[in-house]
């Protein structure tokens, strides 16, 4: 994969319009989850605007996972922030492969549950919603680490292209 000295201004954009996504789809989430629960009970749910925004948001989210990961082999990324430690490095480096997996997972089994009628796949996608919280507020708080303790620049890696 190439190395570059800073992310170009499609993985940036791509980034926010990423992160401005997933926050109207936890949001969303416990109307689809109730909707979901009725039509599993025998139900019938309303389609609405709010499950029709949730189901092509996620599928939006693959697409432009999709693209990013294309992006990433083609671009590469830049090296570990300056005054980073190898463990550091190698968290920073498995939260964003975790983040990407789960992000690619979670509309997949979104749309298991939703159009399979899948308990098992409803599981799943609710365990990936709560690793993903995870993984995004462990995302957070190491560039929020970075920028005010290690004062290292690594959040304007984000903000203007490198």
């Amino acid at each position: 994969m190439p190395v570059s000295k800073g992310y170009s201004l499609g993985q940036i954009r791509l980034h926010w319009i990423v992160a401005a996504i997933l926050v109207p789809q936890f949001l969303l989430h416990d109307t689809i989850k109730h909707d979901f629960f009725t039509r599993l009970r025998g139900g019938i749910a309303e389609q609405s605007a709010l499950q029709l925004f949730h189901i092509f948001g996620g599928m939006i989210l693959l697409l432009l996972m999709l693209w990013r990961l294309e992006m990433r082999s083609r671009v590469g990324v830049p090296p570990a922030a300056k005054g980073e430690s190898a463990v550091q490095a190698l968290v920073a480096k498995v939260v964003h492969v975790l983040i990407y997996a789960v992000i690619l997972l979670m509309p997949i089994t979104g749309l298991w549950a939703w159009f399979g009628l899948s308990r098992t796949g409803a599981e799943l996608h609710e365990a990936l919603k709560l690793a993903l919280l995870l993984l995004v507020f462990v995302h957070v708080v190491g560039a929020i680490y970075n920028h005010f303790v290690l004062k290292n620049g690594l959040i304007d890696r984000m903000r203007k292209p490198g």
